[in-house]
C-alpha cells in the first residue's frame, strides 16, 4: 500500500495527533485484547429506557461479543453480531453514563469504549395515551448493504420520544423522537426485506405500526471491488466532495472536504485513494464531524502533477460504503 505523510502545517499537526492517538495510544492494550468500540452513542428511549449502540467491529482478534456498562456495572451482554442494545428499568429524569468493552473468541476483554451519556426524560403522570401511527412510511435502496427509510412525525399528547425501526418482527434500531429519517446498514445484498416504523413516547406506550416496507437490496454479481457499480453502495457514499491543492513551505498538500455519509451509527474511519489506489487511511480520534469535515495530506514539491482522489467511508457495520465522486488536481495549478 502507498503511504502518503502528512504535512507538517499547524492545522494538519492536530489532526494528525488526534489520529496517532487513536492508532497508538487508545485501542490495543495487548496483541490478545480486542480494541475498544468505536463509534459508542446513547439515546433516551423512554422515561426508563436508553438505545445504546456501536459501530460493528471486524479484523483480529475475532469479537465473540459484547459488555455494556452503566457507570462501573454491567448491564448487559451482547452477542458479537449484535452493535445495539435497550439498557431498560432506569428512572426518569437521570442522566446515566455508558461504556462498552468487547470480549474475544478467547474470552479477553478488551479496554472501554469513550463513555457517553443519555438523559432520560420525565415520565410524567398516569400516561396510557399511545403516540399516533408514523404515517407514509417510504424507504429507498442505497446499494447491496443498506436502505433508508422515511416517515410522517407522529403525534402524541406529550411527547414522542424515540422511534422504533423494525426488520419483520424484530426491533433493529432506534432513532430519536424529533427524527423523521434513518439509514439502516449491515443487510445482505440480493435480500427482500420488510421494514415497519412505531412511534414511542416517554411512558414507554407504542403506537400501532406503520405500513410496512418492502425493499430489495441490489445484487453484487459481477462487482469488481472497489469499483462503481450495481450494488456498491453508491447511497452510503460521501457527498459534496471537493479536492484541491494547497502550497506551503515549499511543499504541496491536497486539501479534502465532504460530508459524511448518513449512517445506522458513527462513521470514524475513511480511506483516501489516490490515483486509484489506497493513499491513506484517516481514524478520527476524538469525536468525527457531523457536519462537513476536512482532511489534508501531503503530495510533494514538484508543480504541475496531476492526481485523481476520492474517498468511502468504513460503515458502523464494518463494511465500506461507496466511494465518493472522483475529484481530478494539479499541484500549482
Amino acid at each position: 500500500m502507498r503511504r502518503v505523510p502528512v504535512p507538517v502545517s499547524l492545522p494538519i499537526l492536530v489532526v494528525c495527533c488526534s489520529l496517532l492517538l487513536t492508532v497508538s495510544c487508545g485501542m490495543r492494550e495487548s496483541p490478545g485484547l480486542p480494541p475498544a468500540p468505536p463509534g459508542v452513542t446513547a439515546a433516551a428511549g423512554s422515561a426508563t429506557s436508553v438505545h445504546v449502540m456501536w459501530n460493528r467491529m471486524s479484523g483480529e482478534p475475532e469479537v465473540a461479543g459484547y459488555e455494556v456498562y452503566r457507570g462501573e456495572r454491567k448491564v448487559k451482554d451482547v452477542p458479537g453480531d449484535a452493535h445495539m442494545v435497550d439498557v431498560t428499568r432506569l428512572r426518569p429524569s437521570t442522566t446515566y453514563v455508558f461504556t462498552v468493552r468487547a470480549r474475544s473468541t478467547a474470552g479477553d476483554l478488551g479496554p472501554p469504549s469513550a463513555e457517553v451519556r443519555a438523559t432520560t426524560p420525565a415520565g410524567g403522570a398516569a400516561d396510557r395515551r399511545p403516540p399516533s401511527r408514523p404515517a407514509r412510511l417510504d424507504g429507498r435502496v442505497l446499494g447491496g448493504t443498506a436502505v433508508q427509510l422515511s416517515w410522517e412525525r407522529s403525534t402524541d399528547d406529550r411527547d414522542v420520544v424515540s422511534y422504533d425501526i423494525l426488520q419483520g418482527d424484530s426491533k433493529i434500531h432506534s432513532v430519536g423522537g424529533e427524527q423523521t429519517a434513518a439509514v439502516v446498514t449491515g443487510l445482505r445484498p440480493g435480500t427482500r426485506y420488510s421494514f415497519t416504523v412505531r412511534a414511542r413516547d416517554a411512558a414507554d406506550n407504542l403506537s400501532p405500526v406503520s405500513r410496512a416496507v418492502p425493499l430489495t437490496t441490489e445484487r453484487r454479481d459481477g462487482q469488481e471491488e472497489g469499483r462503481p457499480g450495481a450494488g456498491d453502495g453508491t447511497g452510503t457514499a460521501p457527498t459534496a466532495f471537493r479536492a484541491g491543492t494547497r502550497l506551503s513551505d515549499g511543499a504541496y498538500s491536497i486539501e479534502l472536504s465532504w460530508v459524511p455519509p448518513r449512517a445506522d451509527g458513527v462513521v470514524t474511519e475513511y480511506e483516501i485513494q489516490l490515483d486509484g489506489r489506497p493513499a491513506t487511511t484517516l481514524v478520527w480520534g476524538g469525536a468525527p464531524p457531523r457536519g462537513r469535515a476536512t482532511y489534508s495530506f501531503y503530495a510533494g514539491r514538484e508543480a504541475g502533477v496531476t492526481h485523481r482522489v476520492r474517498i468511502r467511508a468504513r460503515l458502523p457495520d464494518g463494511t465500506w460504503g461507496g466511494f465518493s465522486a472522483e475529484r481530478t488536481v494539479t499541484t500549482g495549478g
